[in-house]
């Protein structure tokens, strides 16, 4: 009863703690608890040269290549203050008899979640992003794609900034590390377009997992990463498609490390079914054919970013992003994205280590391949208090 009710009391003392911010860490029977996260207001104004977007839509929250509007009138500019970026994270760390390790990561966000309005609560439904353990070699759970590289990404006001180009994924996985090497095995989930061209099939008809293997090269001037997706695009619509296809692909990141503090961080990733897991499912993974069977999409996609580091409170990203998709019109339709692309410069200044503060200007596009083009010049302020 007396552990019980001290479990109890290191519980509460750990909440009012982490949001009181005096303390991040305690104790709860053998088992460290730490609290940590951040606040982030973002303001963004936003105009599209060919419509405006309806409130609610993800690309007035953050960057989304696929819904940049290719046709509509222009309607002028619009805004929106939010704050639904900020998240808060639990790591768990308990030492075992044997003298190993385990570390335990639940987190939480408020971003691209229904169940808010702007007009009078704006209270967002928490989303989770992170729920999963590592124990010696092994992680196990929902966390990043052993196929993304989280290193690579530039520091944008944006949620993720080079979009068009990056792989980037969040699922369930049993990632296996030794040394330099990973080998992950993860949810498997297939994007399809009709036969002809219309709305996204997701299909939930896939038997084996995707495969990853990933090897990273470090060095005094930055590091190297090399990996490699293998994986099967299924469909059985239950009547007279049930179809299977391979989908493969390569990933090659890095950043290199300049003498005067700055940096250059680089993506190149292409292969053929993408699909999901690039340039956030602009493209999907296979189209269906004449004759009811899956073929898979071709796509490739890069990001480059230059860091400059102006003083020591003081520092700028520039990046270019671009993606390229191989449709056969023949079989997806002309209202597909052929291509995007998009740009951005930013000012970042932390009066102290915990605060940055900054504004971005961003340039973006998106065509079909019917011709069809519309573009997005937007704005975007932002304090994130980190703690």
């Amino acid at each position: 009863m007396k552990a019980a009710i001290k479990k109890t009391a290191s519980i509460v003392a750990l909440t009012c703690a982490g949001l009181s911010g005096t303390a991040t860490a305690a104790n709860l029977a053998g088992t460290d608890v730490k609290f940590s996260g951040y606040i982030k207001l973002d303001a963004i104004v936003s105009n599209y040269s060919e419509g405006s977007l309806a409130t609610g839509n993800l690309n007035r929250d953050f960057y989304v290549p696929a819904l940049i509007p290719v046709n509509g009138l222009d309607e002028g500019a619009q805004m929106d203050i939010h704050a639904r970026q900020s998240r808060f994270r639990f790591t768990t760390s308990t030492a075992t008899e044997e003298g190993d390790t385990i570390t335990g990561v639940l987190e939480f966000d408020m971003l691209a979640t229904p169940n808010g309005n702007d007009r009078i609560s704006s209270s967002w439904t928490p989303r989770i992003r992170h729920a999963f353990m590592k124990y010696k070699n092994w992680t196990i759970g929902q966390t990043w794609s052993t196929f993304m590289d989280v290193s690579a990404l530039p520091e944008t006001l944006d949620f993720i900034g080079v979009t068009d180009g990056t792989i980037f994924d969040r699922q369930a996985l049993v990632r296996y590390t030794s040394g330099a090497w990973e080998f992950a095995a993860e949810n498997p989930e297939t994007t399809v377009t009709p036969f002809g061209g219309g709305g996204r099939i997701v299909a939930d008809d896939n038997v084996t997992p995707d495969l990853v293997a990933r090897y990273t090269h470090k060095a005094d001037w930055g590091y190297l990463r090399v990996a490699g997706l293998l994986r099967q695009l299924a469909y059985d619509n239950g009547d007279n498609i049930d179809s299977t296809d391979t989908s493969i692909g390569i990933s090659v990141t890095g950043k290199i490390n300049l003498d005067n503090g700055d940096d250059l961080r680089f993506m190149l990733n292409t292969g053929q079914g993408l699909g999901r897991y690039i340039g956030l499912n602009t493209a999907n993974g296979a189209v269906i054919d004449a004759n009811g069977e899956l073929q898979a999409i071709d796509s490739f996609g890069y990001a480059i970013a230059y860091r400059h580091v102006w003083n020591e409170k003081m520092r700028s990203n520039f990046t270019f992003s671009a993606l390229d998709v191989d449709n056969d019109t023949a079989l997806t339709g002309l209202g597909v994205t052929q291509k995007t692309y998009s740009a951005r410069a930013n000012l970042l200044y932390s009066p102290t280590k915990a605060i940055t503060v900054g504004g971005e200007i961003a340039f973006a596009n998106r065509e079909t391949e019917g011709g069809l083009e519309g573009d997005m010049n937007r704005i975007q302020f932002s304090a994130k208090y980190a703690f």
